[in-house]
């Protein structure tokens, strides 16, 4: 499977989502990828969320209540699983729905006439329908569900991004209007506040939320959190640093700010 669920506590309604942390691209979806080796590294340094995974397994371990975390097991360039999969996505004026034909630096990636539907049936569809199963357990089990979205971004604007002349601070809360409620907004801001300035939907905004859930059931919360990369790894896509740590203690204080 290309996503993996770690169990947290049946009365958690937390999943930490990590839809963009792997590298992994399996051979038959390498061969469609026209960058040679060394230019596919480097794409992955820059279009890779390095080293969320491990702030999000760091950030459960000492949860009061531990949370579930929904992980992607492979690079978004096999399919982002957060993208809209049709025209609703503005990231297709840039090459980047949810199969990408383009690069961070707007060179060629896949050839333009790449058929997505394999790789959407393969891989995007079962990911989609996974995560709402996720969310719609947590709603069993306690009656809602709080997705806590899990990224990172460059301290300094790639050429594909749309919205990147805004602010860039050191943490950027991503919301949507039906899906963040007031008090998730505030538990976040208070969680983050000792990791420095803790900006609003920019260069960043909107959340995940499975389709099915997605404007039409409040009783799912979702809120996105960006981490700007200089914080806690050498960019653009090296080691992690000690910031790490620190981030993953915010991102606990933020879970358990949230009622189980």
């Amino acid at each position: 499977m290309n996503f993996a669920l770690s169990p947290g506590a049946e009365h958690s309604p937390v999943i930490l989502h990590v839809p963009h942390s792997s590298r992994e691209i399996p051979p038959e979806v390498r061969s469609g990828i026209v960058l040679d080796d060394p230019a596919l590294a480097r794409e992955l340094d820059h279009i890779t969320d390095s080293h969320t995974a491990l702030l999000a397994a760091e950030a459960a371990e000492v949860c009061a209540v531990r949370p579930w975390v929904f992980t992607n097991r492979l690079s978004r360039l096999v399919v982002d699983p957060e993208r809209f999969p049709d025209e609703r996505e503005e990231m297709l004026a840039v090459g980047m729905g949810a199969v990408y034909t383009r690069t961070t630096h707007k060179g060629v990636l896949r050839a333009a006439d790449t058929d997505p539907e394999p790789l959407l049936a393969r891989y995007f569809r079962p990911y989609a329908e996974a995560m709402a199963d996720a969310v719609a357990g947590r709603l069993a089990a306690t009656g809602r569900a709080v997705i806590v979205d899990v990224h990172s971004y460059p301290s300094a604007p790639l050429p594909y991004e749309l919205h990147g002349d805004g602010p860039r601070p050191p943490v950027c809360l991503g919301t949507d209007s039906f899906h963040t409620p007031p008090g998730l907004l505030a538990a976040a801001r208070k969680a983050f506040e000792e990791c420095g300035e803790v900006g609003l939907d920019s260069p960043f905004g909107g959340t995940y939320v499975p389709l099915e859930f997605y404007g039409t059931d409040p009783r799912v919360g979702a809120l996105m959190v960006e981490i700007r990369r200089d914080t806690y790894l050498t960019e653009p896509g090296g080691p992690a640093g000690p910031g790490l740590l620190r981030l993953a203690e915010a991102l606990a204080r933020l879970v358990d700010a949230l009622p189980g």
